[in-house]
């Protein structure tokens, strides 16, 4: 089973869609059917349970998407390291972070990573800032921009190069809120409309925050993204939890401020993670070793 099948059923597994995926890796659907019947004629499993509508894995599958990017990581750092003793670096590294991180936290680090390693290809994914432990942990990426965890996972390196408290915010033009929250008592809370993620760190800690209150939060909405929570909150629809540094960095900054009460959450670390095996590849090690330097 060469790579270019373990590729194949990674990038389908990622987007349950046969037709999508055809089309991204430029090959018919039939054709793509065929590697993976292969696939599962030579494992003597079934790898996806699929219908006229949806693609989804199997527990076979799902155990043999952990074995196919494993083993494409470990040819990726065999091979980079070959590479690397010709002389200068070449490939690629993945990584996945927050918008607000793309243009706050990576600018810097990237522009320098640029000029030394100019050979060295950057995927950068986007998304909610939720996923980026899991998508490292995965091996989805090589390196993500995240906030550190109460307890990191097994198998990851962390380091942290800035912190951010997390704030709640109303809009500019809106003093309802305000006016409704005079002493900051539990009834009064509970009539707040709130906006808060959907999962993630700010979401626990804001979970936490509420039960030791002890009071029901009234949800307004919740969403993905805490670019999301900024522009509702804009609106005017409630009262949102974010990290500060998104509201900094935030195109619509002019039009939130910060909410007169404020939460006594335990602030964000941020910082990057990736997998400690993953500093075995040259090229991701260069791309941690600058990500050091620059904290410190």
């Amino acid at each position: 089973m060469n790579h270019e099948k373990l590729k194949l059923f990674i990038k389908l597994a990622e987007m349950s869609s046969f037709s999508r995926c055809a089309q991204q890796q430029h090959i018919s659907a039939s054709k793509l059917s065929r590697v993976i019947q292969s696939m599962e004629e030579e494992l003597s499993v079934v790898l996806f349970e699929r219908d006229n509508r949806h693609v989804e894995l199997s527990n076979e599958g799902k155990r043999f998407l952990r074995f196919a990017r494993e083993q494409l990581q470990r040819w990726e750092t065999f091979s980079e390291n070959l590479r690397s003793r010709s002389g200068e670096l070449s490939g690629s590294v993945s990584i996945y972070c927050s918008v607000t991180a793309s243009y706050s936290f990576l600018y810097d680090i990237l522009a320098k990573f640029r000029a030394e390693q100019p050979l060295i290809q950057i995927k950068l994914h986007t998304g909610d800032s939720a996923d980026a432990l899991e998508r490292v942990s995965k091996g989805q990426e090589d390196i993500a921009i995240a906030a550190k965890p109460q307890k990191l996972g097994a198998g990851l390196s962390f380091k942290q190069f800035d912190s951010s408290p997390l704030i709640f915010i109303c809009s500019a033009d809106d003093k309802r809120f305000e006016q409704e929250l005079n002493k900051g008592s539990n009834s009064e809370w509970e009539n707040i409309p709130m906006i808060v993620s959907e999962r993630g760190l700010a979401r626990e800690r804001f979970n936490d925050w509420v039960q030791a209150k002890g009071f029901t939060p009234k949800i307004y909405s919740q969403v993905t993204g805490n670019e999301a929570i900024v522009s509702m909150v804009s609106l005017g629809f409630g009262v949102g939890l974010i990290p500060q540094i998104v509201v900094e960095n935030s195109p619509l900054k002019d039009k939130v401020k910060e909410f007169k009460f404020q939460p006594d959450i335990e602030a964000y670390e941020v910082g990057a993670c990736v997998q400690s095996r993953r500093l075995k590849s040259p090229l991701v090690n260069a791309l941690w070793e600058l990500i050091n330097n620059h904290s410190n």
